[in-house]
């Protein structure tokens, strides 16, 4: 289905971030690079924890919710659990907030900075089942990266 090196896309995640001490234009680059090398995806973006809610970041794609609540939603159960949440049909999903109509599946994973919850990593595809292990695998690894400039 795709054909993603995620070892090459966690290396120009790295050159596009290291030493850079501003965190959203990070957040900028790093969901443009997302939304630019992953295929058959229409979002791509960040949220962040404030108090209970995960607040809108920088993105790629069609405007987006502003907030989601801790524990709704796959990104505030993403964010509940701190682990990831691989979701190949969402209008299967309880509770999910289509933000876009268009969405049929969804990877959100946490990002934690200082040991802390930062807030997630969330991608959708119109595509259902688009995302596997191996997405799932180098995503993380990309959030580990965000995790550790956003500290």
């Amino acid at each position: 289905m795709n054909s993603v090196s995620y070892s090459l896309l966690l290396e120009q995640l790295k050159a596009l971030t290291q030493d850079v001490p501003y965190p959203v234009a990070n957040l900028a680059n790093a969901s443009a690079l997302l939304w630019q090398e992953l295929p058959q995806i229409n979002w791509a973006g960040f949220y962040q924890l404030q108090g209970d809610l995960l607040i809108l970041a920088p993105f790629q794609g069609k405007p987006a919710c502003i907030h989601i609540p801790m524990g709704k939603g796959v990104c505030g159960t993403a964010a509940a659990s701190g682990k990831t949440v691989r979701v190949d049909n969402v209008h299967d999903f309880p509770g999910h907030i289509a933000c876009d109509g268009a969405s049929n599946s969804e990877i959100v994973v946490p990002i934690f900075a200082n040991g802390q919850l930062w807030g997630v990593l969330d991608i959708d595809s119109p595509v259902f089942s688009r995302f596997t292990p191996e997405d799932q695998q180098g995503l993380e690894a990309f959030a580990a990266w965000m995790g550790q400039i956003l500290a």
